[in-house]
């Protein structure tokens, strides 16, 4: 069963949700952002299908950025703080382990959840 989820940056379609994995298609529109974020069990791969993705990542304190073009990887352990954005539109493949809703929200431009809490 595939599920489209419209967000403020774009939209997520889940295509496979099991006990074991869930694998997702992003797409982010140019200039959009995801919240800056980190998730307390879910362990995430990213694949840039199409376009150009900045990904902030924060080792404690401090902010990291780096662009992103179609064919790279990254993986994202549990607790790593990390934003995605999209320089261009793209479209980024993600598998994950199967926790979709343990999301804790930092910083995000569209008013959703205030710092450290679950969503």
């Amino acid at each position: 069963m595939i599920r489209r989820v419209p967000k403020p940056w774009g939209e997520e379609i889940i295509f496979a949700h099991t006990r074991r994995y869930a694998g997702k298609l992003l797409r982010i529109r140019r200039g959009a952002s995801l919240s800056l974020q980190y998730h307390r069990k879910k362990d995430e791969t990213l694949y840039v299908h199409s376009g150009v993705v900045r990904v902030t990542l924060m080792p404690g304190a401090r902010r990291r950025t780096r662009l992103m073009r179609r064919g790279q990887a990254i993986h994202f352990p549990p607790r790593t703080c990390h934003r995605l954005e999209g320089v261009t539109a793209c479209t980024v493949f993600e598998v994950s382990t199967p926790e979709l809703s343990d999301v804790v929200r930092l910083e995000d431009r569209y008013g959703r959840a205030p710092k450290g809490r679950a969503r």
